[in-house]
């Protein structure tokens, strides 16, 4: 979710005093770098898991207050809108069993979360965007109670003089539309994974996680309709990017440096590039009066970075003995469809960036950034069927560079690591089959209107009962 902040509304002062203290703030983060200050410890990893409230119908139901409220477990926090939630689970150092723990912390708290929402006549949810879901659904009123929600939204909307967000998608159908507010924002659910990494490896796996993104996005994709429309296999991609744009509101009309981008390039020497950049190019959105926080923990410099929303993203945290250590996000992934698949997502992620991040040359060397950042817009685009340009300018179908290279080497990236070999065979697997048979979630939603017609609700409640049933997507018959 974020920081939370107190206040929504700000004055010309406060821009000058929080710009002064991220300046300082940015300062003291190279001072760290320099000094070699942060956490040697790496490969350790976790992940943040949106998802839905419905109703029997399988439509968006405003409950997340009430239901956090009966929950009352610190791991599972409200997201924009009244409908959805986020759920946390423990850190892992990535070796061993983690991957089976992942599984088995993640499922009891999913199950928590369902006899909940059972006991409000509703059920949660995971899907990128669900197929019931109404533009009217996204209105301000439906906006969760917390002031930094709000302040994003007073802040964007400044920025753009009142003029609404427009969005303009086009795939097998096309949508154009116009939105008052940031709430379309609230329709983009995902599984956003970190992975934590000692600071001289920051350029290497950062470089490693931008070039996963088109295999990520489209081996994960879940999201191919929004308000009836038949768009892209991941439609989540085009619509966040559109739905906070700031249009004109930055401080470069650059589409590297928007708010929600690819970004604008590879990291050259660490991690602090991006950290400079954000004070470069993006003023600052919330400029929130933190001086009560402890200095050290550098809130303005972490506030700012939370309002950009790369889709890879450096974090900065710290652990239980105050040591900073450096995290990276990678926020192309839809939720669901199922607990399962979540998990194979993320052991196929970690093993392949981690086989990306140790390969020679570096594929920040055989794989130019432009060919890197079309090839995950290809990929949210048309899925499993996207063909993209590989290393030493190969072009090559998607599936095949999966099938062929990415796979096998996610294989050698699990086993360097020590995960568990019975547990990387297991959780791969759901990967090679999805890739075999091209049933992504996306792809199953698809085939499901074309067997049974064009009835979102049907296609809803179906989703739901095979979500239940526990079998990853590539099972789901239709």
């Amino acid at each position: 979710m974020g920081q939370g902040i107190s206040q929504s509304a700000f004055g010309p002062e406060d821009f000058q005093r929080f710009q002064a203290r991220l300046s300082e703030e940015t300062a003291r983060l190279a001072d760290w770098f320099h000094a070699g200050a942060f956490a040697r410890a790496s490969g350790v990893g976790g992940f943040e898991l949106e998802g839905w409230l419905v109703d029997r119908q399988g439509r968006p139901t405003p409950l997340n207050q009430v239901f956090l409220e009966r929950l009352a477990d610190p791991l599972v926090v409200p997201e924009l809108s009244v409908f959805n939630i986020e759920l946390n689970t423990p850190p892992q150092p990535l070796h061993g069993t983690a991957l089976r723990r992942m599984h088995a912390n993640l499922d009891s708290l999913w199950q928590r979360c369902q006899r909940v929402a059972a006991g409000l006549n509703s059920t949660a949810m995971l899907i990128g965007i669900p197929p019931t879901l109404r533009a009217d659904d996204l209105r301000l009123e439906n906006m969760s109670g917390q002031a930094r929600f709000r302040a994003i939204n007073e802040q964007i909307l400044s920025r753009r003089h009142g003029r609404p967000m427009e969005l303009t998608i086009h795939g097998q159908d096309s949508l154009n539309l116009t939105h008052p507010d940031v709430m379309l924002e609230a329709a983009t659910t995902s599984f956003q994974t970190h992975l934590q990494v000692a600071a001289p490896e920051g350029p290497a796996f950062f470089n490693a996680a931008l070039a996963a993104s088109a295999p990520m996005v489209a081996v994960a994709a879940n999201s191919p309709l929004l308000f009836g429309k038949r768009l892209w296999q991941e439609t989540r991609i085009p619509l966040f990017e559109q739905g906070v744009a700031l249009a004109g509101g930055e401080a470069s009309d650059d589409p590297s440096h928007r708010r929600v981008s690819f970004g604008s390039g590879y990291v050259k020497d660490s991690l602090l590039e991006l950290f400079e950049e954000n004070v470069a190019h993006y003023p600052a959105l919330l400029p929130a009066d933190l001086s009560d926080e402890p200095p050290e923990r550098l809130p303005h410099l972490c506030l700012h970075n939370g309002t950009i929303w790369r889709w890879n993203r450096p974090l900065l945290g710290f652990g239980q003995d105050g040591a900073p250590h450096l995290r990276i996000e990678h926020r192309v992934m839809p939720a669901g469809p199922s607990i399962p698949d979540a998990i194979a997502n993320a052991a196929f992620y970690y093993g392949l960036v981690y086989g990306l991040a140790r390969s020679r040359p570096p594929i920040s060397e055989t794989l130019e950034f432009a060919h890197c950042r079309a090839n995950f817009y290809a990929a949210a685009r048309e899925g499993l069927l996207a063909e993209v340009i590989w290393s030493k300018g190969r072009c090559l179908p998607l599936r095949q560079l999966l099938l062929e290279e990415l796979l096998p080497l996610a294989q050698r990236g699990l086993r360097a690591l020590e995960i568990d070999p019975a547990d990387s065979r297991d959780y791969l697997e759901p990967i090679a089959a999805r890739i075999a048979s091209g049933r992504t979630g996306a792809r199953w939603q698809q085939d499901f209107l074309v067997k049974h017609g064009p009835d979102l609700t049907a296609l809803t409640l179906a989703y739901l009962e095979r979500q239940a049933s526990g079998r990853p997507v590539h099972e789901w018959p239709c």
